[in-house]
């Protein structure tokens, strides 16, 4: 064998051994196989995880056929995952197979509640690389790294819910950079594509929450969402993002960018009744900041 082959071969094993190593640190997981929400995987981090249309559930499923409290996954000391009925109106059925109380899932195994389907990962199982893989790129903007719309929508539909059901607070930011058709234009749309990129790993190195859900809502536009944030806390952050975002230099080929936003505020209170009612009052909040004369923060307020 030559001396390519085995450092070949030695960087496989190396490879091998780094998958291994990753896959042993995730703990057990449930992936979703079809529907909307093809390819979420929820890692069962907790001992005991509820699933249903409850918004308070660990995992909210707002399904047709899925009871309030459909069923939990216990997980003991060993990591081995136990799967209860909770008394379902439908039935929790494991490898098409109604269930009566509980039974241990091992690997492979399927869920299936109403029209959701879900398939058992054990701790450690390194096939879990390949759906964590297949899951970043389902729920991913590729250029920023931030989730992409279609996650930010299914999360502030759940998360408006759970506000109305337990009375947590919630709010949500929005901002446009401005003037950015201008710096495409006079810069050239690969310093737009390098602002958007570098604006996103600012914003989330120096701003994020690990439960935030912050994500590319289209072009120029990026929303942040908050939970257990009330309306003055959600401003103070948004301020602090907007002098990020102004004071961070922006250089492309040598070339310092003019590089602002213009954000908006809003967050969950009566009038508020699903995810579509609290986008409109950030988004008119933006609005406000731009008629203000853009880089600046302005909070939703009834007309």
């Amino acid at each position: 064998m030559g001396e390519d082959s085995t450092i070949l071969l030695t960087d496989i094993k190396a490879a091998l051994l780094a998958s291994e190593k990753e896959a042993g640190a995730k703990p057990p997981a449930v992936l979703v196989v079809g529907g909307d929400l093809n390819g979420t995987i929820f890692d069962l981090k907790n001992e005991t995880t509820s699933v249903g249309r409850n918004p308070d559930c660990t995992i909210p499923f707002d399904f047709q056929g899925i009871s309030r409290v459909h069923f939990k996954l216990h997980v003991n000391d060993k990591a081995e995952v136990t799967l209860e009925d909770c008394g379902s109106k439908n039935g929790t059925f494991l490898n098409n197979k109604k269930i009566e109380g509980s039974t241990k899932l091992v690997k492979g195994d399927i869920i299936k509640v109403g029209s959701i389907a879900l398939k058992y990962l054990p701790k450690g199982d390194p096939e879990r690389l390949t759906y964590d893989k297949l899951n970043r790129e389902a729920n991913t903007d590729r250029h920023t790294g931030c989730y992409n719309k279609v996650y930010f929508n299914n999360a502030l539909e759940n998360l408006v819910k759970k506000s109305k059901l337990v009375g947590e607070p919630l709010s949500l930011i929005i901002f446009d950079l401005d003037h950015f058709k201008k710096l495409n234009d006079g810069f050239g749309h690969d310093a737009g594509d390098y602002v958007l990129k570098e604006m996103a790993a600012q914003i989330r190195e120096n701003g994020v929450r690990d439960e935030d859900v912050f994500a590319r809502y289209g072009g120029e536009e990026f929303v942040i969402l908050l939970p257990k944030t009330n309306l003055k806390q959600a401003f103070e952050i948004a301020e602090r993002l907007r002098k990020l975002v102004e004071a961070h230099k922006f250089i492309y080929e040598n070339k310092k960018l003019p590089v602002t936003a213009s954000i908006g505020v809003a967050d969950y209170r009566p009038g508020v009744n699903n995810g579509t009612d609290l986008f409109k009052r950030a988004d008119g909040a933006v609005y406000k900041s731009k008629e203000a004369g853009r880089n600046c923060v302005n909070f939703y307020r009834p007309e």
